[in-house]
């Protein structure tokens, strides 16, 4: 056939002829079918094929004219004008009957390769310039689902044909700079998958946010894809770890259940569109759109995926991925892929370092999933609808319910993108990262909370979430560039308490992690009393359904605490591996456990828990012995399921040598000893730990020192009491005495010391004394280890 290729009979050099994405689909299907890699069939309707039809319907010159007054990419009215005119040529046009015979004979056979009359297929356009390294035309072209028959895919391929003539691939090909008449377009013609009753989504080869690679990232919805890129939903969030993947493991170190509330399905209306958004059922929505076998099996998929366009380029290829299940066979496809365009190209090691900078709390009006780092402040543009969008003026903050490719060019203009629905891998996500603005997705209700023409601040400098505050908040920006070919003159560590800060902190200079805090993990992802999943049954009803709904998809309330805990440190240590993670035990003080759910039911009232029931006392206390079981179970599960082996485990608040050993028996009796390779250190915060630690340094196999509980017992001053704020330093002699003994008594011992309390992240001098003092390493906090780093650098 002279306009037809087979997607099996297609390669990556048959990009002028074919398009990046069929071009990529027939490579796939060629080199990865043997390995594993499920594809659905379909062929390509050759570029060649699209200059027959301009030709045959003498389309060039009228093109030309249409475009002749389109000078500008930001001029909208005049695009839109000649994109309509254009559009109108094409679904006008006359298919060649040559051409029309080739599509009808293509698609008899791919319908009887199915055992089907006429199969439903997908037609995707397929732009011979898109999916180029800085040229990301995903989306710029339309996609046409669930077509069936003859004239279905003609007017489908008509359609597309047309599609390259959007307002938005105008606006795109001239801001790239390509020649409008020099880019051509092939379509593909792809079996569907009956997603529509089961479930779709992406993946990508790293995290899109930190660019940070060992990880494979998936986002699942139930339904067609289209939910999930056009931002209709919430989706399912799975991280796996490609590295402990290759080592046999199933390392899924993050599943965060989405809301899922809409899904498009097939409508079966033959007169009217091939598909319809439906709402899910409630109880399906808090379930997981993937069985962690899949999970499993499609990023093994991605990273094969990954591995052989980084081959064949010769060079790291990140990739962006489309796959779905068919409710027919149960299976998952890979539908599509394509080189990631934004952290595969972009090689600035510059680091920028946003904070606030305002003296009081500043008032929060809404948030979300945060996508970059930045943050800014501007007028607010609520707009509920794209035909709207020529009000969004340069420099203001759009806020809508989501957004699809029709909102580029306005896009271009904001400074920030606040969405009501989305994912991390929706269309705003996606354009924000690429224009290289904030945005903040899933904000749920930020078009009611927001007020047009409203000053507001994007705040993306704190982790996953985003926030969205009132007013223009002050804020600073550091630009760094690191020489990190400068010896530091002590081992620097970092302190950290959350997993989803974890991927974009590994870039820092550090040598791994020096107080990894699992309490900030149990408040904020799990949320419930440990015992109130052990003992539920004395709750009452409205604590028992709150449990319920946080548990939901899970085997029972003790796997939920397990796996979440678990795969919250595995994350951690997924980012900075091989390096040393150390996690604490979990070191709540019981005024802070009654505050989970089902606490107050556990939990004693005292008077003091700063110096109460907290520490190795509550882990060999008879009545938290389930609980702390538990906790052991996420650490075993971290490293025996997940496979992370660089976890060393610190016990907190260690008062007399006798709870240190029952301490370290109870581990063991959890399987966790030094016998059976794990590595466990102790806090040094307790006076007595420094007057003992050379018989300390018997039991366990290091310290760090936690120099505010230190500080609070040598000096006898509550750090907590605003009144004695001012007698509360770790620069008084008799703290800086102690901290000498301690660092003289460990290394006598030949033990390793460092610490990870506040004082040399607040106070440089405290680390310059340390240093001299001769410890082993710093932990400090995420904000000061790069002016540290800095300090040491100039010096």
């Amino acid at each position: 056939m002279k306009y037809i290729k087979q997607f099996n009979a297609l390669r990556v050099a048959d990009v002028p002829l074919v398009g990046g994405k069929n071009a990529s689909l027939g490579q796939m299907i060629s080199a990865l079918a043997a390995r594993g890699v499920l594809i659905p069939d379909g062929f390509a309707v050759v570029s060649d094929a699209y200059w027959h039809v301009i030709t045959a319907n003498q389309l060039q010159e009228k093109i030309i004219a249409a475009l002749a007054d389109v000078t500008n990419a930001d001029d909208l009215e005049r695009i839109a004008q000649a994109g309509k005119r254009i559009r109108e040529l094409f679904l006008s046009a006359v298919i060649p009957q040559d051409l029309l015979q080739e599509l009808y004979q293509a698609y008899d056979v791919l319908s009887a390769v199915y055992h089907m009359q006429a199969c439903d297929v997908a037609v995707r356009s397929s732009a011979t310039a898109e999916d180029l390294p800085g040229a990301s035309f995903a989306g710029q072209q339309d996609t046409f689902l669930n077509v069936r028959g003859y004239d279905a895919l003609r007017e489908a391929y008509r359609k597309s044909l047309a599609s390259l003539f959007t307002d938005r691939a105008i606006s795109y090909r001239m801001q790239k700079g390509f020649d409008h008449l020099k880019v051509a377009l092939s379509v593909g013609v792809q079996k569907m998958v009956h997603a529509d009753r089961a479930c779709s989504g992406v993946a990508f080869s790293l995290d899109t946010e930190s660019g940070f690679r060992d990880v494979v990232l998936i986002n699942a919805s139930y339904g067609l894809g289209e939910s999930i890129v056009q931002g209709l939903v919430i989706p399912d969030e799975y991280c796996v770890s490609k590295v402990m993947l290759a080592r046999g493991y199933a390392s899924i170190i993050k599943k965060a259940c989405g809301s899922k509330e809409t899904a498009i399905v097939y409508s079966n209306d033959i007169s009217g569109d091939a598909t319809k958004t439906v709402s899910v059922d409630v109880a399906k929505r808090a379930v997981y759109a993937l069985s962690d076998d899949e999970i499993v099996q499609l990023a093994q998929w991605v990273v094969i995926i990954e591995s052989y366009y980084s081959e064949l380029n010769g060079t790291w290829t990140p990739m962006d991925v489309e796959w779905a299940k068919d409710a027919d066979d149960g299976r998952l496809y890979i539908l599509q892929a394509r080189p990631e365009t934004v952290h595969a190209v972009h090689h600035d090691r510059r680091m920028r370092v946003y904070r606030l900078t305002a003296t009081q709390a500043p008032h929060s009006i809404c948030s979300g999933q945060s996508i970059g780092t930045q943050i800014v402040h501007g007028i607010a543009r609520v707009v509920k609808d794209a035909r709207d969008a020529h009000a969004v003026q340069k420099g203001d903050i759009v806020v809508t319910h989501m957004t699809d490719p029709d909102w580029v060019p306005a896009l271009k203009r904001a400074a920030g993108i606040i969405t009501d629905r989305g994912g991390r891998t929706c269309h705003a996500a996606i354009v924000s990262r690429e224009l290289g603005v904030p945005a903040i997705v899933g904000a749920r209700d930020a078009t009611r909370a927001v007020k047009s023409g409203q000053i507001i601040t994007i705040d993306c400098s704190g982790g996953m979430v985003g926030v969205v505050y009132d007013g223009e908040i002050p804020y600073t920006v550091d630009e760094i560039t690191l020489d990190t070919s400068t010896k530091l003159p002590v081992s620097l560590m970092l302190n950290l308490a959350d997993p989803d800060s974890a991927f974009a902190a590994s870039f820092l200079p550090v040598s791994g992690v020096g107080l990894a805090r699992v309490e900030f993990i149990i408040a904020n992802h799990i949320r419930i009393h440990p015992l109130a999943l052990v003992e539920h049954e004395q709750l009452d009803r409205e604590t028992r359904d709150q449990i319920h709904e946080l548990t939901v998809g899970y085997a029972d309330g003790t796997t939920y605490f397990i796996q979440v805990l678990g795969r919250a440190i595995g994350m951690i240590a997924a980012a900075f591996y091989p390096r040393r993670v150390i996690v604490r035990l979990s070191d709540f003080k019981s005024n802070e456990y009654r505050n989970l759910i089902g606490g107050a039911d556990f939990e004693p009232y005292e008077e003091n828990p700063m110096i109460g029931l907290r520490g190795a006392s509550r882990y060999i206390n008879s009545r938290f012995a389930s609980a702390f079981a538990l906790e052991c179970a996420a650490f075993t599960y971290a490293r025996e399921v997940l496979g992370f082996d660089n976890i060393t485990i610190m016990v907190p608040f260690v008062r007399t040598l006798h709870e240190a050993r029952a301490v370290r028996d109870a581990l063991a009796g959890h399987g966790i000893s030094k016998e059976k390779g794990w590595h466990l250190i102790m806090m040094c915060e307790v006076p007595s730990n420094v007057i003992l630690i050379k018989e300390f340094a018997q039991i366990f196999e290091g310290f760090s020192i936690g120099s505010n509980d230190l500080t609070q017992l040598t000096l006898g001053v509550d750090r907590d009491s605003e009144l004695l704020q001012q007698s509360f330093d770790e620069r008084d002699p008799a703290v800086t005495a102690m901290l000498t003994m301690a660092i003289a008594g460990a290394h006598e011992a030949q033990s390793p010391i460092g610490i990870c309390g506040q004082a040399p992240s607040d106070y440089p001098e405290v680390a310059v004394f340390l240093i001299q003092s001769g410890i082993d390493y710093l932990s400090l906090n995420i904000d000061s280890v790069i002016p540290f780093y800095l300090r040491y650098a100039r010096a």
